[in-house]
């Protein structure tokens, strides 16, 4: 068995998680997350933990234990911790605000400043003129922006 997925994930108070046939949803204080996972992956909800299993030992099955199981658990972290990103501008004149509203306005450079809109679940925080802190509960999209 896959040494990551064989690992059960502890369930953190104040964490609801709802199984749906395929389809995982984790409830937390920052928000609410919803996944679609592959119909061959047995995900067992418990009081404590979350234990997931596979059917048989073909290739496919063991790439997908390990997956399933790290997706599940950034989910968790995610509702009850949050993810964050600091990006460091670099170069004489960058700068970076985020006090307009829904936008990012970054001046990198360009002959006009350029104006990056956030997307639904994501903050951004510039402490200084040269940080950017991305902030969301998914880390996919986090990483992502």
């Amino acid at each position: 068995m896959s040494n990551i997925g064989k690992q059960p994930i502890p369930i953190p108070e104040g964490v609801e998680l709802k199984n749906k046939n395929t389809e995982i949803t984790v409830k937390g204080k920052l928000g609410e997350l919803t996944q679609v996972f592959h119909p061959e992956s047995n995900i067992s909800i418990n009081d404590k933990d979350v234990v997931i299993t596979r059917k048989s030992d073909e290739r496919q099955q063991r790439e997908l234990h390990g997956l399933t199981r790290v997706l599940i658990a950034n989910m968790i972290e995610g509702v009850t911790v949050g993810f964050q990103k600091e990006l460091n501008l670099v170069g004489v004149g960058y700068s970076a605000d985020a006090t307009k509203g829904d936008f990012l306005i970054l001046n990198i450079g360009y002959s006009h400043p350029i104006y990056f809109e956030k997307p639904d679940g994501i903050t951004f925080e510039t402490p200084n003129a040269n940080t950017i802190i991305i902030k969301g509960i998914d880390k996919q999209v986090v990483g992502q922006v």
